[in-house]
């Protein structure tokens, strides 16, 4: 890389209370000099804020293409610019993909910020699984490719993430509850960071009823978490496991395969061969 070339900044910004922004952010917003904002409008305030001067263009999924060539021409002058989105940080279901990709494609610098996403955000307050999550961005807009999108993420074990307008989360919600399951557990976090910060949680038909029947509910962008799926046969033999080695411990192995089939519904014969694997038949008579 030419060490003359200036720096891309991929600055996060918070998703809601100015407070988040980081000591680092505010530097480097100072610092650079040029500011690529999806909404110069709400960029502007945030600086307004802080008290910074930088000057601001326009880097939205309308102009992303041509402002992308023009900022690569600008980073290889010499100078540096920062990429914020909105809110929160800048790719993640906002734009600057393709300004990324072409910098990176020219051997040119291109420095992380980060901060305030809304995603990790609200995956971390929810309640849910956070071991394993698929973050899905915004879903389709009509019912019935929704359907057909959230029907291929439908045995996705981990937590599924997106981001949804409040006017269609009910929508979303009760889509989900037709193809992955009324009983899915879920959260909705609402106005994140907020002074009305809000998390609801239940299964996602209960949410989409009380999204319906509630309209405060239904104001602003919201993160919906989805309890990812569970084979309910590993759920099963879990449980048949644990009876079995109780009941092994103190009958002969075929009485205690029998046994716990009746208690748990599940084969005398495949709780017999289990026992044999786990090793309990011995000593029994």
């Amino acid at each position: 890389m030419d060490e003359r070339c200036g720096l891309l900044y991929v600055v996060a910004t918070p998703i809601g209370n100015l407070g988040d922004l980081t000591e680092r952010a505010r530097k480097v917003l100072t610092d650079v000099d040029l500011i690529a904002a999806e909404d110069t409008r709400e960029t502007r305030r945030l600086l307004a804020h802080c008290g910074i001067t930088t000057r601001l263009i326009a880097y939205h999924d309308y102009n992303e293409a041509t402002a992308a060539a023009r900022l690569i021409e600008t980073l290889e002058s010499g100078l540096s610019v920062a990429l914020v989105s909105d809110a929160g940080t800048p790719l993640i279901s906002d734009p600057g993909y393709d300004l990324v990709v072409a910098a990176r494609a020219r051997g040119l610098t291109v420095v992380p910020v980060p901060g305030a996403n809304a995603a990790i955000c609200a995956l971390s307050a929810a309640g849910l699984p956070s071991d394993r999550f698929l973050f899905l961005g915004f879903p389709p807009r009509t019912g019935a490719q929704r359907r057909l999108w959230l029907q291929a993420v439908a045995r996705e074990p981990g937590t599924l993430i997106l981001y949804e307008s409040g006017r269609r989360a009910a929508l979303t919600l009760a889509d989900a509850a037709t193809v992955l399951g009324e009983t899915r557990r879920a959260v909705v976090g609402r106005e994140l960071t907020k002074r009305f910060e809000t998390f609801l949680s239940g299964s996602v038909r209960e949410l989409a009823d009380r999204l319906t029947a509630e309209d405060e509910q239904r104001l602003g962008e919201m993160v919906l978490l989805i309890e990812g799926w569970q084979d309910p046969g590993s759920a099963d033999q879990v449980e048949q496991e644990r009876v079995l080695r109780v009941l092994a411990a103190e009958l002969p192995l075929r009485q205690a395969a029998g046994l716990a089939a009746r208690l748990t519904g599940g084969r005398k014969n495949d709780l017999y061969r289990m026992g044999l694997e786990l090793g309990l038949a011995q000593g029994s008579a």
